[in-house]
């Protein structure tokens, strides 16, 4: 099969793309005009947190007045940053608790980039104190979480949009438009989405004293309090349960989201998955190695696996998805999508990079290059809906059913059964001990969000 790679500007050049682009909010060197310098604040100022900040930065006039962390080293050199970055080289008011920062500043926008366990009740006081929150991924760490934080957003009127960013990239929107729009797949009926990297932290640090400039009490939160035994931040919080949801709930709902975005689908009618600790024995992680679920939707079964040990299935795309039709398959991740027909030429959609652009993309530590892109348009998208009223391209709704969806494999893998989950009743259909496990015990004095009470 020959090898047509497909120049993207010269693609959407050709198309047409480019009006319905600009309608999307996806003109990524478009700086956004607001009638008001925007009022800004980070809740949770670490690796991505600061990244996607520095996105809003690049593409709108925005004042960031506050950031909040519990690491004071983090902090600090956050503000520092911070200060470099935007217009009036100031540095934002610095909080260890988010609620003071809430309080004391009326916000148009507010990142939240803390660990997933802190997200929900975050967002909800975000809502709450009349600021729009551009929220990353996973929204929730259990169901009914999400839930609230989907009911507050109605109800207070805000506009939240949410990290995943596949619905903003340039090379997998082309990919939607040219391919699954003009139905070039034939008729669908499997999905697969992926992901192979080895990211399950495997060690066993010793239990060691909390140091001055972290305060572990409030960085743990609701969540139970394990003993601290090193700074949680970037990959260690991520291997333990009581934090998030393992792999899946952290890479699968990238990629189940993509497909749903792309497909145009809701929630499963059912979901069942299988898995475990089936290789990585030895280290505290008690996240799952391995697992596979199934997530059912009208003729049509979007698969997904993940091992964080061996080797890939396909070494192009560790972390991706694949469309199955009739024609062809359409595939993707976030560096490339390539269809391949049946009959036909392989056409090859490219990563789009904006270096020329953003030079300062160059020079920030941990960016990532090929993500930078979408994270700018999802900003650009959320402050056109903040200003036209229309819902944004994550919307949390869609963030919610996404994460959802992930945190119900979990369940069903812990129960060995399939699970039919009813987003009307927020009931597990005929599985009490399923419905139970929508809502996680918080710790005192933290109080679970209820739909009905936020």
């Amino acid at each position: 099969m020959k090898n047509l790679s497909l120049n993207r500007r010269q693609f959407i050049k050709g198309s047409g793309a480019t009006l319905a682009l600009a309608s999307m909010g996806l003109m990524g060197m478009n700086f956004v005009k607001t009638e008001k310098t925007l009022q800004v604040a980070l809740i949770g100022s670490g690796w991505y947190g600061k990244s996607d900040l520095f996105r809003l930065i690049q593409i709108a006039d925005c004042e960031v007045v506050a950031l909040c962390d519990v690491d004071s080293n983090m902090l600090e050199e956050a503000g520092r940053l911070v200060s470099q970055r935007q217009k009036s080289g100031k540095i934002p008011k610095l909080y260890k608790d988010y609620r003071e920062l809430l309080k004391n500043h009326q916000l148009d926008i507010t990142v939240i980039g803390s660990p997933d366990h802190w997200h929900a009740l975050q967002a909800i006081d975000a809502i709450k104190s009349g600021s729009h929150v551009y929220l990353q991924k996973p929204i929730s760490v259990d169901v009914i979480e999400g839930e609230a934080v989907v009911a507050a957003a109605r109800k207070y009127d805000r506009m939240v949009q949410v990290g995943v960013q596949r619905r903003s990239t340039p090379h997998l929107w082309d990919a939607k438009r040219e391919v699954l729009e003009k139905e070039l797949l034939g008729k669908i009926s499997h999905a697969e989405i992926c992901c192979y990297f080895h990211m399950r932290a495997n060690g066993n640090p010793p239990e060691q004293d909390v140091p001055d400039f972290l305060d572990y009490e409030m960085w743990t939160g609701p969540a139970p309090l394990r003993p601290y035994d090193g700074l949680p931040h970037t990959r260690w919080w991520r291997t333990f349960m009581e934090y998030g949801n393992g792999i899946t709930g952290d890479m699968c709902v990238h990629m189940l989201d993509t497909v749903r975005w792309m497909m145009g689908l809701g929630w499963p009618s059912k979901i069942t998955s299988t898995g475990g600790i089936y290789v990585q024995k030895e280290g505290k992680s008690n996240i799952s190695d391995t697992q596979t679920a199934i997530f059912e939707f009208d003729n049509l079964n979007v698969v997904w696996q993940h091992r964080t040990w061996g080797q890939p299935v396909d070494p192009d795309y560790p972390w991706a998805f694949k469309i199955f039709g009739e024609k062809g398959m359409l595939v993707g991740n976030t560096m490339k999508a390539e269809f391949l027909p049946i009959e036909g030429e392989k056409v090859l959609f490219d990563v789009l990079y904006e270096k020329e652009e953003y030079p300062e993309d160059l020079t920030e530590d941990r960016i990532e290059l090929n993500a930078a892109p979408a994270t700018r348009r999802q900003m650009q998208n959320l402050i056109k809906s903040i200003e036209t009223g229309e819902l944004p391209v994550a919307d949390i709704e869609e963030g919610h059913i996404s994460t959802a969806s992930c945190i119900l494999a979990n369940i069903s893998m812990e129960l060995g059964r399939p699970l039919v989950y009813d987003p009307e009743k927020m009931i597990v259909v005929d599985d009490p001990e399923a419905t139970q496990k929508l809502r996680r015990p918080y710790r005192a004095p933290w109080s679970h969000p209820e739909p009905d009470n936020v």
